[in-house]
């Protein structure tokens, strides 16, 4: 299932943030319901259907037709590793693992088969997840089909109480939770062990983690697993929410008589709510790690969870994020100095767990500069909580949070199901509601005026205290002796609030237009028509061919993706990092006559979001609008072409904190695994070995800049495609006025073929780095190819046959894994090449034997051909998806970007389902000699150090 246990993570590489399993929402949009019925209570949306059955069990039902003909069911226990004995750490966690192992109705993996054989997939579609207080599983299924949908239904009243936990099955899936366990192990959490308990005020909390312990893992008897079982599991408890494309009155009717004889337990325990208690007083820990790679700091102000009950608390939640908001992009500028004071900062207020929020700051330091960054990050607080923010600060902040709330409004008949379902099951756990978004759209709007500068700035004096914080710092075993202590973490601190020499934040913003003058229009010179799938061709009279697939998936979005060939591949190795290194720089410097801190202002309360990027065969423009920002889309699109800024002071600050980021990047297993799996199969060519800062000194911005200039001065070659909402003939005029005006020299290019492939043979590549008993197996097949959509269904096919064998196999049967993955690419260009990987996790003891079971498995497909079953639900599962994929904009732009690239025809995809039909199995007994033969393979393992 999914990672269930709490853990501090690296977001991005960079600095640490909360990453609660399912922590409490603090979005604007939750709120509490309220017996009140006074004008200050806030109601609940009338689309929703709740209902409570006479044993207690809760039940939510919507329709929505978003997918069409699918339904998603949860299933939600307020029950929780909190709960647990002693004798049972980490047995809400097996139990969650043992529904999927054989329930009254399905015995053993039937039901995980059943499900595959109708289209869902195992761990993508099907799944569940343990945190502390809750248990929740997830059931997206086809809805019209009455047989699913029973059986569906069915399959949620099994896991509500009818469990078989057969003490085989018990004894099975304890391997596969201790090598869950196993992947999540590593310097991450031995730190986490150390520091917990003070976050968590030595509360329950602190030793009940969702995880467990291996002893009781290993240890713990049947009716132990049965006892919390009977307790926890039962109807007062739980919930179902069912959202999709049904009949409301008929799916109550059918859980009425479901769920109505589950059964509480006599003599019921109390279900007790647990809390992490305030202490008072302020505490401090410093941990070190050999494979920690940086030193980060996080101080975190605890104060009671500030209830969300009325209007005026929604109002007052509204506030908290525009506060957030606003100190966010304070932080953002601090970030685009020459000389940034850290690798990444931050500051804000949001829900911890167990009735808290917290105030929390957080800095990833530069090598040797912990006392500057931590220094400079909280004096960016005090100044906030000494000065406040601007007018125009907040003014943009009404404007972005106003503009998120429009776009959702207008998509109120194009939300996903899967998004009530989650308000639902935070209504059933939490007691937030969701007033719907018609409701909540007309109080922002109504309550954003009112809110004033006092009120936001009163937040930082209200949170900002010195009281209740945690000091929690991680650094590298290296720098263990160059940690401050507690009374020095102190002093810089009082040192910062005692600085007389803090000014307020002066506002940089220009009141210039994106453009000063519209440029010359070009004109369509063509028009063609492809009516199967519902696009437009126009050629402009520079050259430029624009692609148009208008739909009506989504209200409020417009996506383009334009691109020619060429890239990186057309320069030379000595010029590679400034090459591949180019839009990223080039574009963060800003555009036109707005460098990088006016540009997100002059944006903000727009959609558009434009980014260009050179990569090894293409350069190109990402960008994704609305059809009322379109056109500023548009006008970015054209100064990125024809006025892009070259900015020596950004420059200066990524190549600080990227060299900052590479310090100690050679102590984490990963990276290094990572870095030798591109490096080998890469053949160790430049272009293909990891990061260093050798490197980065190769980068030269002047050259950066003239290969950006290079790449985007001829737009004749450039294909742009536009899915979304828009009509196209209104879309017309803005194209010939933005991409028709691009520049046009009419050059011929093609990108080059570098030589790069992976390498033939028998490889064996082992790399002996950690320190935790754990394995990482990557066994990678290659070789020449024939492309085509027959050749690509076949090899897709091996591959998802492939990963239903191993995890039977690795997983259920041996218990040696907790997932394994095979997947399949391929491509036309440079040349016709394929691959196939598996990739999984396990004990350094069972690495051999794992793999030798890996390619028994292939053995099987070569000798006997693929199981017709297996097919079978490969077959249901690429249906269903498509089904639901061919009514979403970003599938659309893939696949006829993908089909311009690789030059084939787009309207393959009205036919895709049907070409499924070709794979037998015979086909695949076939495919597998063919791309499995294993003269060309390559096992990657990763091993502990030796000691």
């Amino acid at each position: 299932m999914k990672k269930h246990y709490l853990i501090y993570a690296l977001a991005s590489g960079l600095f640490i943030q909360p990453v609660l399993a399912q922590q409490k929402k603090t979005s604007a949009s939750a709120t509490k319901t309220t017996t009140s019925k006074t004008d200050n209570s806030v109601p609940l949306d009338p689309a929703v259907k709740v209902g409570k059955l006479p044993n207690g069990f809760t039940y939510y039902i919507r329709r929505n037709v978003e997918p069409k003909n699918r339904v998603t069911i949860y299933l939600a226990n307020k029950a929780g590793s909190i709960l647990e004995n002693d004798n049972q750490r980490g047995l809400a966690h097996l139990m969650e693992h043992m529904s999927f192992n054989g329930t009254k109705n399905f015995p053993k993996n039937e039901l995980v088969n059943y499900l595959q054989k109708t289209g869902v997939r195992f761990g993508a579609d099907l799944n569940a997840y343990t945190s502390f207080d809750e248990t929740v599983y997830q059931l997206p299924i086809p809805s019209d089909d009455p047989v699913i949908v029973k059986n569906g239904l069915q399959i949620m009243r099994d896991w509500a109480q009818d469990a078989t936990l057969d003490p085989v099955e018990i004894d099975k899936e304890r391997g596969v939770v201790l090598e869950e366990k196993r992947l999540g192990k590593g310097a991450q959490q031995r730190m986490q062990e150390k520091y917990l308990p003070m976050l968590f005020n030595n509360s329950r909390y602190s030793n009940r983690l969702p995880i467990g312990t291996e002893d009781v893992l290993k240890n713990a008897t049947p009716q132990t697993i049965k006892d919390f079982y009977r307790d926890w599991y039962r109807p007062n408890l739980q919930a179902l929410i069912v959202v999709g494309d049904i009949d409301v009155n008929e799916m109550e009717q059918m859980i009425k008589a479901k769920f109505s004889d589950l059964k509480n337990p006599v003599n019921a325990k109390p279900r007790t709510k647990y809390d992490i208690p305030l202490s008072g007083k302020n505490q401090f820990v410093a941990v070190t790690d050999k494979e920690f790679p940086v030193t980060v700091a996080q101080i975190l102000i605890k104060h009671k969870e500030q209830p969300l009950l009325t209007k005026t608390d929604l109002k007052n939640s509204v506030t908290r994020s525009l506060y957030n908001q606003m100190l966010g992009a304070r932080f953002s500028e601090l970030s685009k100095q020459a000389n940034p004071p850290f690798l990444q900062a931050g500051s804000n207020i949001s829900g911890f767990l167990a009735g808290l929020d917290a105030a929390t700051t957080f800095i990833a330091a530069k090598p040797g500069e912990f006392e500057k960054g931590l220094k400079t990050t909280f004096t960016e607080v005090e100044r906030v909580k000494r000065f406040g923010f601007t007018a125009t600060e907040l003014e943009r902040a009404k404007a972005s949070f106003l503009t998120s709330q429009e776009s959702a409004f207008k998509e109120k008949d194009k939300t996903s199901s899967n998004s009530f379902v989650q308000e639902y099951v935070q209504l059933f756990l939490k007691g937030t509601v969701s007033p719907g978004i018609e409701y909540e759209y007309n109080f922002y709007k109504n309550a954003l005026p009112s809110i004033t500068l006092a009120e936001v700035n009163a937040l930082a004096k209200q949170y900002i205290t010195d009281i209740n914080r945690d000091v929690i710092i991680m650094a590298p075993d290296k720098e263990k002796d160059n940690l401050p202590s507690e009374a020095k973490v102190n002093e810089w601190i009082n040192s910062v609030v005692a600085d007389k020499s803090i000014t307020a934040y002066v506002d940089q913003v220009s009141d210039k237009p994106l453009l000063a003058k519209k440029p010359v229009a070009g004109k369509v010179v063509s028009e063609k028509k492809i009516t199967e799938i519902g696009v437009t061709e126009l050629t402009l009279s520079n050259g430029v061919k624009v692609v148009l697939k208008p739909t009506d998936f989504k209200n409020d979005e417009i996506s383009f993706y334009g691109f020619s060939p060429g890239g990186t591949s057309l320069y030379s190795d000595a010029d590679y990092q400034s090459a591949a290194n180019a839009a990223s720089v080039i574009s963060r410097g800003g555009v036109g006559e707005f460098n990088s801190i006016q540009l997100p202002k002059y944006l903000n309360g727009k959609r558009a979001f434009v980014s260009p990027m050179i990569s090894e065969r293409s350069e190109g423009i990402s960008a994704s609008t609305t059809p009322k920002d379109l056109e500023t889309a548009l006008q970015l699109t054209y100064l990125y072409f024809t006025a892009p800024r070259k900015d020596p002071e950004i420059f200066k600050g990524i190549i600080s904190q990227q060299k900052g980021n590479l310090a100690n990047r050679d102590s984490d297993p990963n990276s290094v695994f990572g870095d030798t799996v591109s490096a080998v199969t890469g053949n160790y060519n430049v272009r293909r070995t990891g990061p260093s800062v050798e490197k980065l000194n190769q980068i030269n911005l002047d050259r950066a800049f003239e290969i950006y200039k290079e790449r985007f001065a001829d737009a004749s070659d450039f294909t742009f495609t536009f899915v979304g909402s828009f009509d196209v003939a209104k879309i017309k005029p803005l194209l010939e006025q933005y991409l028709g005006s691009l520049p046009s020299t009419n050059r011929k290019e093609k990108a080059v073929d570098l030589g790069i492939r992976v390498p033939a043979g028998l490889i064996t590549k082992t790399v002996l780095k950690g320190q935790e008993p754990k394995a990482t197996v990557r066994l990678l097949f290659s070789g020449d190819y024939t492309y085509n959509s027959a050749n690509n269904n076949q090899l897709d096919a091996l591959a998802e046959v492939l990963n239903i064998k191993l995890i039977e196999r690795l997983r259920e049967d041996e218990g040696g894994v907790y997932g394994v993955n095979a997947g399949a690419s391929y491509s036309k260009y440079p040349v016709n090449r394929y691959s196939l990987s598996i990739s999984f996790g396990c004990a350094p003891e069972n690495v051999e034997k794992l793999i030798a079971s890996t390619l028994d498995e292939i053995k099987k497909i070569k000798i006997n051909g693929a199981v017709a079953v297996d097919i079978q639900k490969f077959v249901a599962e690429e249906t269903r998806s498509t089904e639901t994929q061919l009514k979403s904009n970003q599938f659309w732009l893939g696949n006829i970007v993908g089909s311009y690239q690789n030059e084939e025809d787009p309207k393959e995809v009205l036919t895709y389902i049907d070409s499924l039909k070709l794979v037998t199995p015979e086909s695949l007994k076939s495919a597998a000699n063919t791309y499995l033969s294993g003269k060309n393979l390559i096992k990657f393992i990763l091993l502990p150090e030796k000691k």
